[in-house]
């Protein structure tokens, strides 16, 4: 049984990390290139700081006060929410105190303030990046006209979809991550974690406002559905495959915000080209707080492979598949960091669809959704009408490239952009690795490597590229993906470290605090 279908475990409640196997803080360089915004800050910005008004029972920049109708429903909707948190949301922690950031405007240059809170007393709010005065639809066949304030009639379903399924996602990952805070290997990655939890509860909220404002009852309805459905559950399950899959332990965690947060990424930055104003204003603001989820994802990582490389140099081991030695030392040994890598990028490429889709050109065409960085694009009309794309294909047992029909391939141009987007923090795990002095290299598969979804479904791939039989695929898949042995030996690193300023022994502690936190700071308060 490989990873695919491993299943959470219960964990043990938190203890105070053992002093020999736990890391004392020491300073390090901070990462050489963090992970940037898809949007500079003028972008963001737009021409005002609007400020968010936390006197109102919802906190938010869209005036809801004078939509005495939208604010009932939205009212209405607050304590079904409340109760899914509190079903749903962080087991065993609903009452600590934790460090968290909360948006008091738009402005990424200081649209935060920082302190301690409890998770079901958070600020949850509806926050829209500025309207931008004369902005255009940038794409399809209504490039050019203003963009919509309300709901075009003629794409009101396929809006809706689009909405709907951006918002799935938000609570998926929160159920998905739920136990994870009973393992944590310091208070550091813990309010992290939460972080992440209270953001992602955030941006269902962000959703949920363009359904009920914008969609009457049916938009009602479908914000209720949001808080029924439930990650893996059988019968009534997430949209999006990826998003039912469990997140049994921290390198789960780490690979999904770096990975799977990335397609967030590059859908949100889709939708922050639509031509549907108010969606786009949402997902504007809400790659501003993405940004923070990559960041956690990408040194999470790489904070696993400091300490394993710190411990193979100080244990006089020079050859990263000796893993047997390397796994004595209680650290992740590096090619099973590669096979989890493996893993998580070929699920998450699965979340982009088939290559050819007739519904992505649609949503392109109509204006709804864009392309990433749609406009900073160059080269092209932005309409697509008689370009073309290179899709790559299985035909008669070998690849072959294939021009076809720009608009059809909007999918593969998106997936091919994360693919690029998702290496250079790979890049910056190697660095790490090639500083230490340790010959491995961690890299991306093939792109149709373990895929269930589009082109290459039905295919056996190797990572390097190779079409394989089904008796070669799974004489060799132990060494591509993560097996029993691999996750059992995961799950016997996943002890707690609660203490403030120490860190289990398998992570290496942070660069910098949050917020500049002296490494010592307790940012959880455990109750």
């Amino acid at each position: 049984m490989h990873y695919h279908a491993f299943r959470h475990r219960s964990k043990p409640p938190p203890v105070a990390c053992r002093p020999d196997a736990a890391h004392t803080p020491t300073r390090r360089p901070a990462l050489s290139q963090p992970d940037t915004l898809v949007e500079s800050v003028e972008q963001v910005r737009g021409d005002a700081f609007v400020e968010v008004k936390y006197d109102e029972a919802i906190p938010n920049n869209v005036d809801l006060s004078s939509d005495k109708q939208l604010l009932r429903a939205l009212e209405s909707w607050h304590p079904n929410y409340l109760q899914w948190w509190q079903d749903m949301g962080p087991e065993g922690f609903q009452t600590s105190e934790v460090y968290l950031r909360t948006a008091v405007g738009v402005d990424p240059s200081g649209w935060a303030k920082f302190g301690h809170v409890k998770m079901p007393d958070y600020r949850w709010g509806i926050l829209l990046a500025p309207r931008v005065e004369g902005r255009t639809i940038p794409c399809g066949r209504h490039k050019g006209q203003p963009a919509w304030q309300e709901v075009p009639g003629e794409y009101r379903s396929l809006l809706r979809r689009l909405i709907v399924v951006q918002g799935d996602t938000e609570p998926a990952s929160v159920e998905q991550q739920r136990f994870l805070g009973k393992s944590a290997p310091s208070l550091y990655d813990m309010r992290n974690l939460f972080q992440v939890n209270v953001e992602e509860g955030r941006h269902l909220w962000a959703m949920v406002y363009l359904l009920v404002k914008y969609f009457g009852k049916d938009g009602r309805e479908e914000a209720q559905a949001l808080l029924e459905r439930r990650s893996g559950q059988q019968d009534n399950p997430r949209i999006l495959g990826a998003f039912n899959e469990r997140t049994p332990d921290w390198l789960s965690f780490f690979m999904f915000t770096y990975f799977t947060d990335r397609d967030g990424k590059m859908q949100l930055a889709a939708l922050a080209e639509s031509g549907f104003d108010p969606l786009s204003r949402s997902c504007r603001f809400m790659l501003t707080e993405e940004a923070h989820h990559l960041f956690v994802g990408e040194t999470g990582v790489q904070r696993t492979i400091e300490a394993t490389c710190a411990a193979m140099k100080k244990a006089g081991i020079t050859d990263p598949h000796d893993v047997a030695a390397v796994r004595k030392l209680g650290v992740v040994d590096l090619p099973l960091l590669q096979r989890k890598a493996n893993f998580h990028m070929s699920v998450t490429r699965d979340l982009f669809g088939s290559e050819i889709s007739s519904n992505a050109a649609e949503a392109f065409s109509t204006g709804l959704k864009g392309r990433f960085n749609e406009a900073k694009l160059e080269g092209d009309d932005h309409v697509l009408q008689d370009a073309t794309y290179t899709v790559t294909r299985v035909v008669d047992g070998r690849f072959v490239d294939e021009a076809v029909p720009a608009l059809r391939a909007i999918n593969c141009r998106l997936l091919d952009d994360y693919i690029a987007d998702c290496q250079g923090g790979i890049d910056r795990w190697n660095k790490v690795i090639e500083k230490a002095g340790f010959a491995f290299r961690i890299t991306q598969p093939h792109k149709g490597f373990n895929r269930r979804i589009g082109e290459f479904a039905g295919h056996r791939i190797s990572p390097d590229g190779r079409l394989l039989t089904e008796a070669e695929w799974h004489a060799a898949q132990g060494n591509w993906l993560p097996n029993d042995d691999d996750m059992q030996f995961i799950s016997s690193l996943m002890k707690p470290c609660v203490e403030p300023g120490r860190y289990a022994s398998w992570i290496a502690p942070p660069a910098r605090g949050i917020n500049n936190q002296p490494q010592e700071f307790e940012y959880v308060k455990i109750a």
